[in-house]
């Protein structure tokens, strides 16, 4: 079991009072930092290869919104059709979001089953093996990186440096967008592709989860293994410095 890094205070930075346009600013920072730290790493993957292309990745409605601004410059929100005719297919649902999974681990509390396999199918936006958005693909698709061919071996091999890492941005980037949801890609997507849904995710006005979505949890304790704490901490501080840079 892999617990247990340090507790970590937010209050300086209230991200409840941010603007949405600030937040998405962060967000693309965070995004930043990750492909720098992404481009030192050993890596397998190349171009048309949509081995881990699946259709069960997560992300927050943050995330979301920069998809969809981005669908919408580029012309692009016919993309949107292909989620909708998807909608009933069976899926990944996540009963629980990454920084609620590290308090219940902290407290000792139990973790829910959740059903997930890459047999549930493809990712539905691929097109002729490549992704139609990938300069915004969400971090649940960026942290796939793999040192050895997937295709090959039937599983990614990943360093468990790069899984802490990813964890890390898994949560904080949860944290920037606690006044949201989390979900699947697809049903985050359809969500956010309504207008009255992004005008109410940006104004804050939106309590209850949706269907098929949850509340995203504000970064209380981040859990790394022991042997990573030390190695960890320029990234976690590269993480806080965008914080400075937003306030």
């Amino acid at each position: 079991m892999w617990f247990l890094l340090f507790y970590i205070k937010f209050h300086i930075w209230e991200y409840f009072s941010m603007r949405y346009t600030k937040k998405l600013a962060v967000l693309k920072k965070i995004y930043k930092v990750y492909d720098s730290l992404a481009d030192s790493w050993p890596s397998a993957c190349r171009r048309y290869c949509d081995t881990c292309c699946t259709c069960n990745v997560t992300m927050t409605t943050l995330e979301g919104a920069l998809i969809a601004e981005k669908l919408a410059d580029k012309g692009k929100t016919d993309l949107f059709d292909r989620l909708n005719a998807v909608t009933d297919n069976r899926r990944f649902l996540p009963k629980i979001t990454t920084n609620e999974l590290a308090e219940r681990c902290v407290q000792g509390k139990a973790i829910p089953d959740e059903e997930n396999g890459p047999l549930q199918g493809k990712c539905p936006l691929l097109i002729d093996n490549q992704c139609p958005l990938y300069s915004v693909r969400p971090f649940g698709c960026r942290c796939f990186i793999s040192t050895t061919e997937c295709k090959v071996n039937g599983y990614a091999d990943v360093n468990p440096f790069v899984i802490s890492v990813n964890n890390l941005f898994l949560q904080y980037i949860e944290h920037i967008d606690s006044d949201g949801f989390f979900g699947n890609m697809t049903d985050i997507l359809v969500f956010i592709n309504t207008m009255a849904n992004r005008q109410d995710i940006s104004a804050n006005t939106m309590k209850q989860a949706p269907k098929r979505l949850i509340v995203n949890k504000p970064l209380k304790v981040v859990l790394t293994p022991p042997e990573h704490r030390e190695k960890i901490k320029p990234v976690l501080n590269a993480l806080l410095q965008i914080q400075g840079d937003y306030q």
